[in-house]
């Protein structure tokens, strides 16, 4: 695997959460540089016995809701 894809949603409270998408990998933060940081160090944890992928994208998913 060449690159793991995170989802990351934006919460109510303007934190975010980030799923890897065909892994076990979920993380949260307060702001935006925070779960980068987080995902950043969760990737290397998670591959520790094995080679993890080269890069990692982060896919903001914003759901508005229009009245």
């Amino acid at each position: 695997m060449n690159e793991l894809v995170f989802s990351v949603t934006q919460e109510g409270d303007s934190g975010c959460v980030a799923e890897a998408l065909g892994e076990s990998i979920f993380t949260q933060a307060d702001s935006w540089d925070e779960l980068r940081v987080n995902v950043r160090e969760s990737v290397p944890a998670f591959y520790f016995d094995r080679p993890a992928p080269a890069r990692v994208r982060l896919h903001l998913v914003r759901d508005e809701v229009l009245a």
